[in-house]
């Protein structure tokens, strides 16, 4: 009979769907890595004790969210109170494709000796100093700080520098100027945990814009060999930098070179547009491999892997790419 005929194909169908599904799920907790799959809350320092330090040059905004906004301040270090992901199924798929950490709440806020208040919190551990990008919040950034350290399953101390980024699609260019206007904070970051001789190894992941500020700031510790010789590993993902001007820091900051990591996407759309806006000049993160690897650092190309509506943030979202995180570390 045709209804009986539509009432099986119905069936058939949803049967097929929930098996392309399943099989999907299945496909994706087997391709992710030991170091990103989120199985338990506590698999990285940070779930165990979800406290993320922060340093920033943002003006607080008050006691509540959003915590500080995007108006340019004094150094301040803070502590994060932050959410872990969720313990069940539901949250651990969650976790690994979106990340549902959250801020709740902001305490210790000091601009007096902030640095210094900042190192001390880093006390006997190593540090994962993640530096965001272009486009962020306060609290956007804490969450991809956090998420970052989860999937790594980083066992040091998970901090943030978070400069006033204006959070807007069409910031680009207040954007750029804060986040070189934040140099000066963030050396003085970078030489306070230095200066306190319990911390460990520090691992600095910068993302977009946030690479910017980061060569520029070791840029201008070049000649603190103290300062290189604590970093372990520098990794710069999908850096929008002019390559030129890439090629020229690079090139002045001797051995650190060797300890850097590029992860690069000539298919990345925000670095298409953000070259546009600089006039042609293409982005360090899309530009040719070749030309970056003969400035000594190393380079992974994620073209063809994972997916991302932009391919800006792969190294968040796609294990296989946050695996190269976890190896660049490694090699340190």
């Amino acid at each position: 009979m045709p209804g009986s005929r539509h009432a099986i194909s119905r069936r058939l169908a949803l049967a097929a769907s929930l098996s392309l599904v399943l099989s999907a799920c299945a496909q994706t907790e087997a391709s992710v890595s030991p170091f990103s799959e989120p199985t338990r809350a506590d698999a990285s320092a940070l779930g165990k004790d979800p406290t993320l330090l922060v340093v920033t040059t943002r003006k607080p905004s008050g006691p509540v969210a959003p915590f500080f906004g995007s108006d340019r301040g004094n150094l301040t270090f803070a502590e994060a109170q932050m959410s872990p992901p969720g313990r069940g199924i539901a949250g651990q798929v969650s976790s690994v494709v979106n990340g549902d950490w959250a801020v709740l709440g902001v305490s210790n806020r000091t601009s007096n000796e902030a640095a210094r208040a900042f190192a001390e919190a880093a006390n006997g551990r190593d540090v994962l100093l993640y530096v965001h990008g272009y486009n962020e919040t306060f609290e956007s950034a804490a969450r991809s700080a956090a998420q970052l350290s989860h999937s790594l399953e980083f066992q040091g101390r998970t901090a943030m520098f978070s400069w006033p980024s204006g959070g807007k699609l069409f910031d680009y260019a207040y954007d750029r100027e804060s986040a070189l206007w934040s140099r000066d904070g963030f050396v003085q970051a970078l030489k306070a945990l230095v200066a306190n001789p319990t911390v460990g190894r520090i691992h600095i992941v910068a993302h977009s814009m946030g690479t910017f500020l980061t060569l520029e700031g070791l840029r201008e510790l070049r000649e603190s060999s103290d300062v290189y010789a604590r970093i372990g590993s520098v990794i710069l993902a999908s850096p929008d930098i002019d390559i030129d001007a890439f090629e020229q820091t690079v090139s002045k900051l001797g051995p650190l070179a060797r300890r850097m990591t590029l992860i690069i996407d000539p298919g990345d759309r925000a670095l298409a547009i953000s070259a546009r806006l600089a006039g042609g000049v293409a982005r360090a993160g899309a530009a040719d491999r070749s030309r970056l690897e003969a400035l000594g650092v190393r380079v992974a190309d994620t073209s063809g892997r994972g997916w991302s509506m932009l391919r800006h943030d792969l190294f968040l979202s796609n294990s296989e790419v946050t695996m190269v995180v976890r190896r660049a570390m490694d090699r340190s």
